[in-house]
């Protein structure tokens, strides 16, 4: 497959196995470019042994690069005792898990979640997704917990058939979506919950030697990848009210809907931690505003409760969030998150070049009615941006 060559062990590879595997190797690689790269399989392999190993450390040498894959949990963990994981990249054999008959419990854009047990859920990542998005997911939710934000640890990656699984374990947790759902009297303890956990993130300040990325990056990018959706001039207003937010160095999760929010006891612990990143405050609200009330989509589906629901949580959870502001001064907050809000509405299309084109033709026309027909209204309030000062 391209510049890249391909073998497979099976079986043991001990010293018997090794010399014999060794004359056979020798007539492969005399057709094989040695500038090639070389992938070795071995989820055919049962054992290795210091001969079999002298056999990698031959291959390493030989090839510009070299990657073992599908080493089960024996074969690692031997490649791991003789350094040979610090030597060369060596990949673990995922374990299948089925989600057959699981409750779901969220859907994104990157994957959906299910429920495999009262300790387990899992994140089934989108078909395509390669294992780059995982460990990257895996990576941040590390960084953040380490910083203070309250997550749920993830533990295991696996496949679910063709596809990639994150698993996470939450004891007896549930969706604050559901839990609103079973218990709408108490919307006003669960939106002062979710505003503490917003105030909770958006108090830790990131340092700047660390992998968390900077969001704002990340949001040209996504907006520029949109051109193919929108024309120029739309994409160029959604970058100028980009341009006025502040920098931040706060840590923000930007996907915190109450789909990615589990109760655990009387604690609410953040899922989905593929888009966490550093910034100013006003971007976690805004996308977080463009999904409870702006959303464009199935809002039931996607967000587990009624639109009026999800919206009125909203507006208390701001008032707790915004807690001792004049009536002046928090309208003024909120026109600032809804304008931050219409870059998210639509930056999500850069999930995919292959949007249906009944999708692409509802974001185009809600663009023209929430950004477009509003344009200087929207300049004129992302103008405002700077006096949002970070303690």
């Amino acid at each position: 497959m391209g510049d890249t060559a391909y073998l497979m062990f099976e079986g043991r590879l001990d010293t018997a196995a090794s010399q014999q595997a060794m004359g056979s190797l020798e007539n492969v690689l005399a057709t094989v470019n040695p500038t090639e790269h070389l992938v070795l399989d071995a989820s055919k392999l049962t054992y290795i042994s210091s001969s079999g190993l002298r056999i990698l450390l031959m291959l390493r040498k030989r090839f510009v690069s070299f990657k073992l894959i599908e080493a089960n949990q024996e074969i690692y963990e031997i490649l791991e005792m003789t350094g040979f994981t610090k030597m060369m990249p060596v990949e673990r054999s995922m374990r299948q898990m089925s989600v057959e008959g699981c409750e779901k419990i969220g859907q994104g854009g990157v994957g959906v979640v299910y429920r495999v047990n009262d300790d387990t859920i899992i994140k089934v990542f989108r078909e395509g997704s390669d294992i780059n998005e995982v460990r990257r997911e895996i990576t941040m939710a590390k960084e953040a917990f380490v910083l203070g934000m309250p997550t749920a640890i993830s533990f295991d990656v696996v496949k679910v058939g063709s596809q990639y699984g994150l698993v996470y374990e939450l004891l007896k947790a549930d969706t604050l979506s559901a839990c609103i759902s079973k218990n709408p009297a108490d919307i006003d303890k669960y939106a002062r919950l979710y505003a503490d956990v917003f105030r909770q993130l958006h108090e830790i300040r990131v340092p700047d030697n660390g992998l968390i990325p900077n969001v704002m990056q990340r949001e040209e990018e996504a907006i520029r990848h949109i051109e193919r959706y929108l024309d120029s001039a739309s994409v160029d207003l959604l970058l100028n009210i980009l341009s006025n937010i502040p920098n931040g160095d706060r840590l923000l999760h930007c996907d915190l809907q109450t789909k990615n929010a589990m109760m655990q006891g009387e604690e609410l612990m953040l899922i989905d931690m593929g888009e966490v990143g550093f910034g100013h405050p006003v971007i976690d609200l805004g996308h977080a505003h463009s999904a409870m009330v702006a959303l464009v989509g199935d809002y039931e589906q996607i967000i587990g409760i009624k639109p009026e629901t999800g919206k009125d949580l909203w507006k208390r959870t701001m008032r707790y969030y915004f807690e001792g502001l004049s009536e002046a001064e928090f309208a003024h907050r909120m026109e600032q998150i809804e304008a931050v809000s219409v870059i998210r509405n639509f930056s999500w299309l850069s999930l995919s070049d292959t949007f249906p084109e009944q999708v692409i033709r509802q974001c185009q026309e809600v663009f023209k009615e929430r950004a477009w027909n509003r344009r200087d209204y929207l300049l004129d309030v992302s103008k405002t941006f700077a006096d949002w000062t970070l303690d």
